[in-house]
């Protein structure tokens, strides 16, 4: 029998009362014979949360705190939940955001640098249209 322990297979539980002083008591722990034992002090609501919390953080999303205004509640989470998926439009977003919260001006000749930076840059495209005849309009 190890320390702490009692005939039954208790565990001695040793604790402050508050203004009571120090109390020593004992408890049958759950599945203690087996050798499986659980962690009495978390709630199955407790644990189911720290659970989802974990999933979240393998998917690489964190939970925070905002403080703001009571009207831009539904904004706040409505933009978070368009930020937390990972496609094109998330990544629109993003940027745009970025540059509005930095204060950044715009650059003349941001069409010109999008469209260098487009897949067809070098692409061997005919442009080129048939020439069609004017129509006759009266005035």
């Amino acid at each position: 029998m190890r320390e702490g322990e009692n005939v039954l297979g208790g565990v001695e539980v040793i604790g402050f009362g508050g203004n009571r002083g120090r109390t020593v008591g004992w408890y049958n722990q759950s599945g203690y014979i087996a050798g499986y034992t659980v962690d009495v002090s978390t709630t199955p609501q407790k644990r189911a949360l720290d659970r989802y919390r974990k999933r979240l953080n393998q998917q690489g999303m964190a939970r925070f705190e905002v403080l703001g205004r009571d009207a831009d509640r539904e904004l706040i989470r409505s933009l978070a939940k368009r930020l937390a998926g990972d496609d094109p439009e998330s990544a629109r977003i993003r940027a745009t955001i970025r540059l509005a919260v930095s204060g950044e001006e715009l650059k003349k000749g941001g069409i010109l640098d999008a469209l260098r930076r487009s897949p067809l840059v070098g692409a061997d495209l005919d442009l080129k249209r048939a020439p069609t005849p004017g129509r006759k309009v009266e005035l």
